[in-house]
């Protein structure tokens, strides 16, 4: 076993593979930018080395930088994670040729799984299943056309380098294949600099399910199977294992073809086997393909590890330090149920856009397992993927593991940015799901109902006043009492920028009545604390001028003074903001231009991903404030509309 590893990577798979490292004595080097100076994983390793600048380019994608960090601290070997460098084979060769271990794959067997054409026609080769399709190198629009035509509509469009999504298109009709695939290609050049598609059948009722393989670069097992889709646009949400409804049959001929992919290519280490399904008439043994290999591990390998008791971590270092796998198939089984949710800091309401912030406070109940790689007063940068942690729990069967993860995402407490708990707990909810009827169209087929915002109670209001009143934890907060005679107060609050009609009387020590939008809600204090029409209070949190009630996973309510609503109302509509901090990567707005609500007037990529800014009125635009290529800080005024009266 190795002494001492680096870990290149940041967040919470850095903390995660510290854990597990720290728990076999060995030691950790954490590298770091400048915007994770005083991160979790830092905090979590040995030693820590800065490794340049804060956006990804300068540090955590600076492969020789990190491979001297390694041999100047003495590490033996590096843990690239998932992410950044993790599946880069230039990265691994050049560990390797440092006399340093790669803790993973070898580069031929990631360069082989690293194009998903040439990988397709490698796993023919090695008899596992592949959905019908093109994967040649002629890339001329009018063949991909006639392939396409061949296949049979609908098709998917997809980049061959790709991930994430990225370089993907659905097409149902011929005459929308040009545009489609134009679309795709100039998104792949983007993304990976490569505009090469392939063509691909599309799969009615898709499931997206996925086996866990581990090889020793002879020989390989199969951990069993995830499924992952629930997804949103290709990016999962929510996974489980095992895959509700898996037959023995199938599961076994899944695991089969999985293993016989990581052979074919002598894998060494943690991989995932991607098969898409078709679920439309059940899970059948003929009823799955071979998608790709993610040759790392993954983001919802606690799924794998809550099922079968085996920490991938740990079977990561010692097979990277020499030792054969630790156990044999036969060896191997299942264990229960479980989930993982990925907690994000996302604007819901307004197209999941990702969101930044500082957290004011952050826990998670003991009854599940939480890998996050921030803490109470970190800040979700605005230079990395906006994950705040990962729930996960585990139990007896699918219906308790589910009840489980509901209840968790209900206690977890996140405040100082927004977030998707509430989207994650309707999706527990939701009859198909709760069912095992899941597919990887499911949300985008319910997303009014997921995302639609449940209505706020007048007492979760009327607690939000009492606290801006400094009245919810002062022992003597009745002292001032006879100054107030029982005459009402105003308490000015915003919710999501909208003002709200709270005033207070009191009536006595202990005893309060809020009028919140014309109701009244009765609140008495008791030996218990607060109570709003006998509901008890919620936990809750301040920061400034913000104050978050734990209640209906996390409301947040912003004190006002009056004088500010007042400066501030004549403007909205008029100016288009940056909604994060970010970099302006086109503009197609010019000063004149007619434009209607929702037309495109700019581009600004973010957190690895490019948000499109749009006119949220029909009007002419007055000025442009930026150009592409500029940097720009959350709410810089970007592009400003001529006032509606033309004044």
């Amino acid at each position: 076993m190795f002494d001492k590893i680096l870990i290149a990577n940041r967040g919470e798979i850095a903390c995660r593979v510290a854990a597990t490292a720290r728990k076999l004595g060995v030691k950790v080097v954490a590298v770091y930018s400048d915007a994770d100076a005083q991160a979790a994983h830092v905090a979590a390793a040995d030693q820590a080395v800065h490794i340049g600048g804060s956006a990804p380019a300068d540090s955590y994608l600076r492969g020789e930088r990190i491979i001297q960090a390694a041999l100047d601290t003495g590490a033996q070997a590096i843990h690239p994670g998932y992410g950044f460098l993790s599946e880069n084979p230039d990265f691994v060769d050049a560990v390797q040729a440092a006399g340093l271990v790669f803790i993973g794959p070898s580069a031929d067997a990631i360069r082989k799984m690293g194009l998903k054409d040439a990988a397709k026609v490698l796993m023919e080769q090695a008899g596992v299943p592949v959905v019908p399709g093109y994967h040649g190198a002629n890339q001329d629009p009018e063949h991909l056309s006639g392939a396409a035509d061949t296949i049979g509509y609908p098709v998917l469009i997809k980049a061959v380098a790709g991930g994430g999504g990225k370089g993907m298109r659905l097409v149902e009709r011929p005459e929308d294949f040009a545009d489609a695939l134009a679309s795709a290609q100039g998104e792949a050049r983007t993304a990976f600099g490569n505009p090469d598609v392939l063509i691909e059948k599309y799969i009615q009722q898709p499931r997206h399910i996925e086996v866990q393989v581990f090889g020793d670069g002879e020989t390989a097992v199969h951990l069993f199977e995830r499924d992952c889709s629930l997804q949103r646009r290709h990016q999962k949400v929510i996974e489980e294992a095992p895959a509700p409804g898996m037959t023995a049959e199938m599961r076994d001929a899944m695991g089969h073809a999985a293993v016989r992919a990581a052979q074919a290519i002598g894998y060494k280490g943690a991989g995932t086997i991607e098969f898409i399904v078709d679920g439309s008439r059940g899970l059948r043994p003929d009823g799955f393909w071979f998608m790709e290999m993610n040759t790392r591990l993954q983001v919802e390998h606690p799924v794998t590890e809550a099922i079968t008791g085996v920490d991938l971590v740990e079977w990561q270092l010692r097979v990277a330090s020499g030792e054969g796998l630790p156990k044999v198939q036969e060896e191997l089984t299942i264990n229960g149920h479980a989930f993982e949710s990925r907690l994000y800091a996302e604007d819901v309401p307004k197209g999941f856009l990702p969101a930044t912030g500082t957290l004011s406070h952050l826990s998670f109940p003991s009854s599940c397992r939480a890998d996050s790689g921030v803490r109470s007063g970190d800040t979700i940068s605005p230079f990395y993927d906006p994950m705040i942690a990962k729930v996960i729990t585990h139990g007896p069967t699918r219906e308790i593991a589910l009840k489980q993860m509901a209840q968790a995402l209900e206690t977890t407490q996140v405040a100082g940015t927004v977030t998707n708990l509430a989207f994650l707990g309707a999706l527990c909810a939701h009859e198909g799901f709760a069912a095992g009827e899941v597919d990887t169209g499911l949300i985008a087929r319910d997303l009014d109902a997921l995302t639609a915002a449940p209505e706020m109670a007048p007492q979760v209001v009327a607690q939000a006043a009492l606290a801006a009143l400094g009245l919810l934890n002062a022992p003597d907060w009745d002292q001032g009492f006879s100054l107030w005679g029982a005459s009402w107060r105003e308490v000015a609050l915003e919710r999501d920028g909208e003002p709200l009609e709270v005033s207070v009387m009191l009536r006595g020590p202990g005893a309060a009545v809020i009028r919140v939008a014309g109701q009244d809600v009765t609140a008495s204090h008791g030996a218990d604390g607060w109570a709003f029409d006998g509901v008890k209070a919620s936990d809750w949190t301040q920061a400034g001028d913000v104050i978050t009630l734990f209640a209906d996973y996390g409301l947040a309510f912003r004190q006002v003074d009056p004088l500010d609503r007042a400066a501030s109302a004549g403007a909205a509509g008029n100016v288009i903001e940056a909604p994060m901090p970010g970099l302006v990567k086109a503009v197609f707005a010019t000063a004149g231009q007619q434009v209607a609500a929702g037309d495109r007037l700019a581009i600004l990529e973010a957190m690895k991903m490019e948000h499109s800014l749009l006119a949220a009125r029909d009007g002419i635009v007055a000025e442009v404030l930026t150009e592409a290529g500029a940097q720009v800080e959350a709410g810089a005024a970007l592009i400003r509309l001529e006032d509606e009266d033309g004044e």
